[in-house]
């Protein structure tokens, strides 16, 4: 009766504003709390559509409103005031507020009775899920409005009908899209084996329901996939998942991965690197890299992501990139404002996007390639490795005018440089210094025996790196050279020559200098445990650090001067196999024996292995004072290397190992040796008659032993021992029968230490042992 009474007021309004067209604005849901209703009530909903005309007298509002209820439940105006307004604040910005007003139903009859259901979406700018017969106020005038809400109405009873489990989930939504609102942050550790502190390898902010299904565990073992050319490893890598496939995680969530970095360069910078479980990769800029998270004082790169996936922090080559107009452009790189691209108009047809990574090429690594290389020894010094990237579909129309430096940017400038505009862009060419190299003198070889320049560059399409003979190369300030670029170059290089050479071995210098600066030189080092030779930890460290690696170790305990491998070239990434030889091997959790060990390394991470060794065979070596063993190391090649592949099958990988490490461990003797020089010097303060009044010694022995050593009352006490020691049977255990004396003594605490020392072979003194396995 209510419906049909308003489809007539609805027809008389639309006849009086015929050949208008209806506005469609807001309708609001709103369904009750949950602890209004019992579970087995219906539950009373209020849907309000509302249509508003334009008069010329201005906007009027035609409310269409039906209120559902069961049994004699009244609903009041003010709260349904209350509840309208709270559910059209939470709408988009710009639509507009409807206005509800309640009337009440007084219809008794159970049939015209009618429930109504809601789904809740999110309320950060998402439309709600609105039913049909809203959605058709949007399309529909007045007339058909009625006629299909009346249609919709009594031919669908079956879409009205709510059940309790339903009114369960929607108050389970509503409760989540609060929480949505409200953030956290979480710290992740890492849980060493080693025993040491756990560290932090991630923090992440999200909404707690989500904190609570999200699993984060450290996968540094897959590293070696993670890093590319040109790329460093600084932080854990690790993986993000969540437990609940089915949740739905309100992206974005923030991030921030702690790293520590060596060294940064004004060359390189800081990027989030996620990868999916098949290894292709995004870059992400982080919003910051510095700042205090709790306890953790440091760098920290910060992102916010879309994705869940495996993340990690690495140092890359900058990348500068810019738009080429059909004006041109002159641009001095922010990489280094010595590099410099002058762009004439109308070089290409359309606007180009262009991408420009500087590679800087250290001269140490010049001199090395020529004194191993014989064909090489005409090279003075070289430019930057510049990569470039144009579309492939624009070529050059005209020639692109380059300015690069031959020398490398000083070691000051580059860790204590003053503003750029200080120092660099005063003496740096203008736009119109590029038109004036175009005439200045050509320096042709054989004018300048120290100055013949050669541009070499690489394109994939054509096979790699090839010499470029119909470009002159000028010299145009100390340090600058120009040249005109006819095409697009994946890399290029210019060489400065002090004679004449051909094409093809700067070829091959050039591919060994690219190598070279892909690669770091390198050598493994290894060092026993002051106290415990039977410990053992192993280094990979560049080798300009070796010397900081080794007062490193001294500082964490470990003993004697350490063995370091020889040197060898090691690429980001590439994995070093550790095979154990002869009569000693090597366990992690001094357990599992045998087996071999692997290093991946990273320039910036320095790679580490803390190990326990013992011997194979006790009776072996029998004619040394120690048992030897030598640890072999292999490079297994980062693009040879299979994720989860076993690692006996890299057997036909490597033939030769690149470097040998020595093992020596002392034998018992050694370790006799070492606990009775301890127990002289506790023991000094007793005296030798004491000892001697408990030991069964002859006098005689006595007597030569302190004429020996008159004025060494420990070393007495030594000699004491070690004759006492000679005296007995091979086959008694003379560490019980020590232990015994020394308790007779009344030091039964030297006694209980003498028997841990003993069964677990801690050596007190280390040098003794280091010199007699050094001999």
């Amino acid at each position: 009766m209510l419906l049909r009474k308003e489809e007539k007021e609805m027809c008389n309004l639309c006849s009086t504003h015929e050949g208008r067209t209806p506005q469609h604005t807001i309708s609001a849901i709103q369904d009750t709390k949950a602890t209004d209703i019992a579970p087995s009530r219906e539950l009373n909903v209020m849907e309000t559509a509302t249509v508003s005309s334009s008069t010329n007298a201005g906007e009027r509002h035609y409310t269409n409103q039906v209120q559902l209820k069961e049994n004699e439940t009244q609903i009041c105006s003010e709260l349904g005031e209350e509840e309208n307004n709270a559910s059209l604040s939470g709408n988009a910005a710009g639509q507009e507020a409807s206005q509800s007003t309640v009337f009440p139903d007084n219809a008794q009859n159970e049939d015209e009775k009618q429930t109504g259901h809601m789904t809740a979406e999110n309320t950060h700018g998402n439309k709600e899920d609105i039913h049909d017969v809203v959605q058709a106020t949007a399309r529909e005038t007045p007339r058909e409005i009625s006629e299909s809400l009346r249609e919709e109405i009594t031919t669908s009873p079956t879409a009205w009908d709510v059940s309790s489990q339903d009114m369960n989930r929607l108050h389970h939504e509503s409760e989540s899209l609060k929480q949505r609102n409200n953030t956290m942050e979480r710290e992740y550790l890492d849980v060493l084996s080693d025993g040491t502190d756990p560290q932090v390898f991630c923090y992440i902010t999200a909404p707690p329901h989500v904190l609570q299904r999200l699993r984060c565990r450290v996968v540094n073992s897959m590293s070696s996939f993670i890093v590319s050319d040109s790329e460093e490893l600084v932080s854990n890598v690790f993986t993000v998942e969540c437990s609940d496939e089915e949740e739905k995680i309100p992206f974005p969530i923030g991030i921030a991965i702690p790293f520590k970095a060596s060294y940064k360069g004004n060359y390189r910078d800081f990027m989030v690197k996620m990868s999916d479980t098949d290894f292709g990769s995004s870059y992400l800029t982080p919003n910051s890299l510095e700042g205090m998270r709790g306890s953790y004082k440091g760098a920290c790169a910060a992102v916010h992501v879309y994705k869940l996936g495996m993340f990690s922090v690495v140092s890359c080559l900058k990348k500068q990139t810019f738009t080429v107009t059909k004006k041109g452009l002159t641009l001095k790189s922010s990489i280094d404002a010595r590099v410099s691209l002058s762009y004439p108009a109308g070089v290409f047809g359309s606007t180009a996007f262009v991408q420009l990574k500087i590679q800087p090429v250290d001269p140490s690594m010049v001199s090395h390639l020529k004194a191993h290389r014989d064909s090489s020894y005409s090279v003075q010094s070289t430019s930057p490795l510049i990569h470039m990237q144009h579309p492939s579909t624009h070529s050059f129309q005209k020639a692109v005018t380059v300015l690069l430096p031959t020398s490398p940017l000083p070691e000051s400038e580059k860790d204590h440089r003053r503003p750029e505009s200080a120092t660099l862009h005063r003496s740096l060419p203008t736009a119109s210094f590029f038109n004036r190299t175009k005439s200045a003198s050509i320096r042709k070889p054989g004018n300048n025996a120290c100055e013949t320049l050669k541009l070499l560059g690489f394109r994939s399409r054509d096979g790699g790196w090839f010499g470029i003979d119909d470009v002159v190369v000028r010299t145009v300030q100390n340090g600058l050279v120009s040249f005109e670029l006819c095409e697009h170059l994946e890399r290029f290089i210019v060489l400065q020559l002090s004679s004449t050479v051909d094409s093809s071995h700067l070829v091959s210098f050039v591919k060994s200098l690219e190598e070279a600066s892909l690669s770091t030189m390198a050598c493994v080092v290894l060092s026993h445990q002051k106290d415990n030779p039977h410990r053992v930890v192993i280094l990979v460290v560049p080798s300009k650090e070796l010397n900081l690696a080794q007062k490193n170790l001294c500082s964490e305990g470990f003993g004697g001067l350490p063995e370091s491998s020889r040197h060898f070239q090691v690429r980001e990434g590439e994995q070093l196999l550790l095979r154990f030889t002869g009569n000693i091997f090597g366990s992690s959790n001094g357990k599992d024996y045998g087996k071999d060990y692997k290093l991946i390394f990273h320039r910036q991470r320095k790679p580490r292995l803390e190990l326990h060794i013992k011997e194979v065979d006790e009776f072996g070596n029998y004619s040394c004072p120690h048992y030897k063993g030598t640890i072999m190391v292999y490079k297994v090649p980062r693009e040879k290397i299979i994720p989860n592949m076993d690692q006996s099958l890299y057997e036909n990988l490597y033939q030769f190992p690149v470097c040998k490490l020595p093992l020596k461990l002392p034998k018992v003797k050694a370790l006799w040796d070492n606990l009775l020089h301890w127990l002289a010097e506790e023991l000094s303060e007793e005296g030798v008659e004491v000892l001697t009044a408990s030991l069964p010694l002859r006098q005689s022995t006595v007597q030569l032993i302190k004429l020996k050593h008159p004025d060494d009352l420990t070393e007495q006490i030594h000699e004491l021992l070690c004759s006492w020691k000679r005296s007995l049977p091979t086959s008694m255990d003379k560490i019980r029968l020590l232990a015994r004396h020394l308790r007779k003594l009344g030091r039964g605490d030297l006694a209980e230490e003498l028997k841990f020392k003993w069964e677990h072979k801690v050596f007190t003194e280390p040098q003794a042992w280091f010199d007699m396995a050094s001999k």
